[in-house]
């Protein structure tokens, strides 16, 4: 699974999902693309999940880029623990994703495929998601 290998600071505070992605909105390696529709956190396991149905159903034919990273650790507390005694521990990663960002891009392999890959991959991510092409950007 995707986490960073050191950060400055162990814990981050939770913050907000305001507005549009203004980057990392457009396509830029592929020619197909997954696109958020809402802001949400995806962790690394739903992340790993997408990449794995996309590269089992493109097999060799096709190049994959995920276009997002969990870089923002997610801490609990233990069950049972009563309030205070400071913040919980970090658990597992989560990247930040707003609205219009591109999520996975893929290359090589006809629209059809590509289009069934990223409707699995949806499926496994917590938020709504489209399926767009390069030709769409250019032309609309």
């Amino acid at each position: 699974m995707l986490s960073p290998k050191r950060t400055r600071f162990r814990k981050q505070h939770r913050g907000r999902m305001k507005g549009v992605s203004t980057r990392g909105n457009r396509i830029c390696f592929g020619k197909f693309a997954l696109q958020a529709l809402e802001p949400a956190w995806i962790t690394a396991r739903q992340i790993e999940a997408g990449r794995r149905v996309i590269a089992r159903y493109a097999r060799r034919g096709g190049k994959m880029w995920i276009r997002i990273f969990p870089d923002k650790p997610i801490t609990m507390r233990p069950a049972e623990t009563r309030m205070g005694s400071g913040k919980g521990s970090p658990e597992y990663w989560v990247a930040v994703v707003k609205k219009g960002r591109i999520l996975y891009e893929i290359n090589g392999v006809s629209e059809k495929m590509a289009q069934a890959a990223m409707k699995i991959a949806a499926h496994k991510m917590p938020i709504h998601t489209k399926f767009i092409t390069l030709s769409q950007l250019t032309n609309g």
